[in-house]
């Protein structure tokens, strides 16, 4: 027993050691060692969210595709088990979807229970004149995700393309039958296809091209979303993601809101509408989990880089992390349905005692918060502007080097400033001033929640309404945090700051 005892205490230690490497993020996913990058097939099942993602087994840069997995409770904190679904006979495993098979479709599942089923791009590189092939596959677990078998008639769709790509797939009560949007990156294009079965799949229709093309599509998303929390009001939002060409550089996402009847998606918007799901820089290939209890609000959870710097970011020995979960909703606005984006509920197991403020007197609140900053913490502030033309959180800082969430009235713009936030140098597209349109409230009051976790920096401003994701690489020991306000003072401010633990200490 006591030798039991002992090595699950230096496992522990050994977990601890390495999550908290210079830049690891103490709240947020990211592989003990080696490259990630998108998110694929979330679900929850049986008590555990999944977290699959692509991983490469073998190195901290992008290579031998892989499914890499974990495991959460909460969203939160997680187990990363071993290698899911392997490169194998030269096809690497590229981004798709898991499903709870509950009625057997797949005629996969055994002992009369509902099993997971993958359905995952097969990409197999080009090899003397065969050119590159992307195909749609299936595996499938009936031990709980922890074992996992390829359907030997593989592929279920074939259309001989070489960019063809990136499955998600739901049910749809409605049609009684399994729905697939998947990508055709060139053509601007989501295809529907509709299964009894998983496994043969007849096209239903087609989207786009419509928004922002000018990029490859990949990454589609679709889900229903409840509108003004209404329980039984909902739109479907078909999220895309959008590499090159995106609005800040590089990789980024866009939405449509619009209606789905089971056979074809038509957006409420006009073709020419862009709506971007995340105003920052490195928020990409963001996916919704399946299988959800039906009163849980949508999750989902993206790749938190670039494709500009992905593999030039100073981490070791892990490359890549994941955003937050957020919930999601849709909000009436003048200009119509707008997406909102909130962290998962989840987060605030891991904070600590709390702090709070209010008033004017920004030199007084500074001083407070020097005693209380850090470098994983959640701060949310709630200014009332009256004269004030600019308000800016810096984070991050020590000396030369600070990360600036600021807000600019007379231009009716959020931003981040990263240009001097410490290690920028390894690529020319990472110092970055990033903006995203808000106009000057109505109210005079300006809502911010900003996620601070040693090397990323997640801004929700207006209750969700606009998100930004960025990574920043600090200098060590830059801990400081101040509110610095240009021309008049702001009326008041009120402040709520929480230190947050990390989910890795067991």
């Amino acid at each position: 027993m006591f030798k039991t005892l002992a090595l699950l205490a230096l496992a522990t230690l050994t977990t601890q050691a390495q999550y908290n490497e210079p830049y690891r993020p103490q709240y947020h996913f990211s592989p003990k060692t080696n490259w990630t990058n998108d998110p694929n097939g979330l679900v929850f099942f049986d008590g555990e969210y999944h977290l699959f993602y692509q991983y490469n087994p073998q190195g901290d840069t992008w290579g031998h595709m892989s499914w890499g997995h974990a495991v959460s409770p909460d969203l939160i904190h997680w187990q990363e088990l071993p290698v899911a679904l392997p490169e194998e006979n030269g096809v690497m495993i590229f981004t798709g979807s898991t499903v709870v098979d509950e009625h057997n479709t797949s005629g996969f599942c055994t002992e009369g229970k509902a099993c997971l089923v993958a359905v995952y791009t097969g990409h197999t590189p080009k090899s003397g004149a065969s050119p590159t092939l992307q195909t749609q596959n299936l595996a499938w677990s009936n031990d709980r995700g922890r074992t996992w078998t390829k359907f030997a008639a593989n592929p279920v769709l074939d259309l001989r393309m070489s960019d063809f790509r990136d499955p998600h797939v739901f049910w749809h009560p409605g049609s009684r039958r399994w729905i697939m949007a998947v990508a055709l990156p060139d053509e601007h294009k989501i295809l529907f296809y509709g299964a009894p079965d998983l496994k043969h799949w007849s096209k239903l229709s087609e989207f786009g091209p419509a928004g922002a093309t000018s990029g490859q599509w990949e990454c589609p998303t679709l889900v229903e979303v409840p509108v003004d929390g209404s329980s039984t009001r909902t739109r479907f939002v078909l999220k895309i993601g959008l590499n090159p060409g995106a609005l800040q550089g590089g990789s980024g996402e866009q939405y449509f809101v619009g209606a789905f009847d089971g056979t074809k998606f038509t957006s409420d918007n006009p073709p020419a509408t862009t709506l971007w799901t995340d105003y920052g820089k490195d928020c990409y290939c963001a996916l919704v989990f399946n299988g959800l209890p039906r009163n849980q609000t949508p999750v989902m959870l993206g790749w938190l880089n670039n494709w500009q710097y992905a593999a030039k970011v100073p981490t070791s020995p892990w490359r890549g992390q994941m955003t937050v979960p957020r919930q999601l909703g849709l909000k009436t606005t003048p200009a119509g349905l707008r997406l909102v984006q909130q962290p998962a509920a989840g987060l605030s197991s891991l904070r600590g005692d709390r702090f709070t403020w209010s008033g004017q007197n920004v030199q007084e609140l500074n001083t407070a918060l020097q005693a209380k900053a850090g470098d994983s913490y959640e701060l949310q502030s709630t200014i009332t502007l009256g004269d004030a033309q600019k308000v800016e959180w810096k984070l991050l800082a020590a000396g030369n080097a600070w990360t600036t969430v600021g807000y600019d009235k007379a231009k009716g713009e959020l931003y981040v400033d990263r240009t001097h936030s410490g290690n920028t140098g390894f690529s020319k597209d990472f110092p970055a001033r990033i903006t995203a349109p808000l106009p000057a409230p109505a109210t005079g009051i300006l809502k911010l929640r900003i996620l601070v976790d040693r090397s990323t920096v997640e801004v929700f401003a207006q209750d969700g309404l606009v998100a930004m994701t960025d990574l920043a690489y600090p200098p060590a020991g830059a801990n400081n945090l101040e509110l610095v306000t240009a021309g008049p003072a702001p009326r008041r401010v009120e402040v709520e700051f929480w230190p947050l633990t990390s989910a890795w200490r067991r």
